[in-house]
């Protein structure tokens, strides 16, 4: 069976599916009709699909067009599970958010798993590529499968290859990013080098679904703790009166041995947040301790709290309390040049300043409307940034740096100014945060 399979793949005669289909699935079923594979996206977001079919992208840096091209290539986007039996290749793609003791929420695979059940067939290979702790795909992909009656490496094949994209980076995405790949067997990984190696420019095997998953959790807990160093060295510089960005310019300038990294008001994103909490669940599981992981996201999760009490404390020199006063914020998005909301703590600070009594606006070209979101439930809008508009403000928040801001705008009209991302020089007007 494998064979048949990799003939199919091969030739890009088979057909691929890919379930969820956001800032991670869309990217990877473009790709895959770009290349002229058949494809089918599932979602059970009825809105996405419906924005697809009507050719209308929901993620800013993917464009009407590519949408166009993938439906006139015969994509098929649908809320119907029934497809799947037509598929070669399922790919999942679902989110894996926490609960609210921070545990990890497996929910969107199970769900997937359930609705998959009536409708797999023999000879798929099924992926996930959703980010979960080392021995998820073992404990529930793999007794799914066993369950449908299949025997995996014989009449059915399942691999885990994490995501690594990195949404709004022009410079990296889906195509040329290496691909760590893992099978359950050899046959698997043999079908997941054949599918991937054609779509990737270059895939990296390892020896195990346990060494791929880990892989995720490695790349993103190296950026939660050294984030978490420098923000709290932001923390020690600022009681100082030392602008830590500065420092950390200068000492980049070394050749050897330094890799920039650079703290902000707080960790967001689907990755760097999360993945932490699910290896320290895993670990602590079996015994071990993260101390250092655990540590890097308290000092993260904190950072919110302290941007306030520099706002407080910018106010108060002024004669305003945060009853009486009014603040922009400049970027809502997590990151910037995307429109992500995922775990921005530029949302956490809304939230705090409102509840606090502030008058609260912001501004994001990306974001004009403010969506709903778990933990931020406000009807607003952006702004129209205009220097008549930003002298009405006490304070301005710099808490993402798009770079299609006009910042000589801000510092020129801005009563005062509290940065986050370092992008103005210290002044008596700019105060780092």
């Amino acid at each position: 069976m494998k064979n048949k399979l990799k003939i199919k793949i091969n030739n890009r005669t088979s057909t691929v599916g890919v379930i969820g289909l956001g800032y991670v699935g869309l990217p990877i079923i473009l790709r895959f009709s770009e290349l002229g594979f058949k494809t089918i996206g599932f979602d059970i977001d009825r809105k996405k699909i419906a924005s697809l079919n009507s050719f209308e992208s929901y993620i800013k840096h993917i464009s009407n067009e590519e949408i166009s091209s993938a439906l006139n290539k015969g994509l098929l986007a649908t809320s119907n599970f029934e497809e799947l039996k037509k598929v070669d290749i399922v790919i999942i793609c679902v989110p894996t958010p926490l609960k609210r003791d921070n545990t990890p929420n497996l929910s969107f695979i199970e769900k997937t798993l359930s609705q998959m059940e009536p409708h797999i067939k023999p000879n798929q290979l099924l992926i996930l590529e959703s980010t979960t702790y080392p021995g998820t795909t073992e404990e529930l992909i793999i007794p799914f499968i066993g369950q449908c009656g299949y025997k995996i490496g014989e009449d059915y094949f399942v691999g885990y290859s994490p995501e690594r994209l990195d949404p709004g980076n022009l410079e990296f995405d889906f195509k040329n990013i290496p691909k760590v790949i893992s099978g359950y067997s050899k046959d698997c990984l043999e079908l997941m080098n054949a599918l991937y190696s054609q779509v990737v420019i270059k895939t990296v095997s390892v020896s195990s679904l346990r060494v791929a998953e880990m892989t995720k959790m490695l790349e993103n807990i190296q950026r939660s703790v050294n984030i978490g160093l420098m923000n709290e060295l932001k923390i020690v510089a600022d009681k100082m009166n030392i602008d830590l960005f500065e420092v950390i310019n200068a000492a980049a300038s070394k050749p050897f041995g330094f890799i920039p990294y650079f703290p902000g008001p707080g960790l967001g994103g689907h990755c760097i947040p999360i993945d932490p909490f699910y290896l320290t669940w895993k670990a602590k599981k079996l015994g071990a301790k993260t101390e250092l992981i655990d540590l890097a996201g308290k000092i993260n999760k904190k950072m919110p709290d302290f941007v306030i009490s520099k706002i407080k404390k910018q106010l108060k020199k002024i004669n305003k309390q945060f009853k009486n006063s009014s603040i922009l914020i400049l970027g809502i998005a997590y990151k910037k040049n995307t429109d992500d909301l995922r775990e921005s703590p530029s949302l956490v600070i809304l939230d705090k300043l409102i509840k606090l009594g502030s008058k609260v606006k912001y501004y994001d070209p990306y974001i004009p409307i403010l969506p709903k979101t778990r933990n931020c439930n406000y009807s607003l809008e952006s702004i129209d940034l205009s220097s008549d508009k930003i002298k009405l403000f006490d304070l301005v928040l710099v808490a993402t740096d798009h770079d299609d801001i006009d910042y000589d705008l801000i510092i020129k009209n801005s009563k005062s100014l509290i940065d986050t991302r370092g992008k103005f020089n210290l002044s008596e007007k700019v105060v780092r945060a």
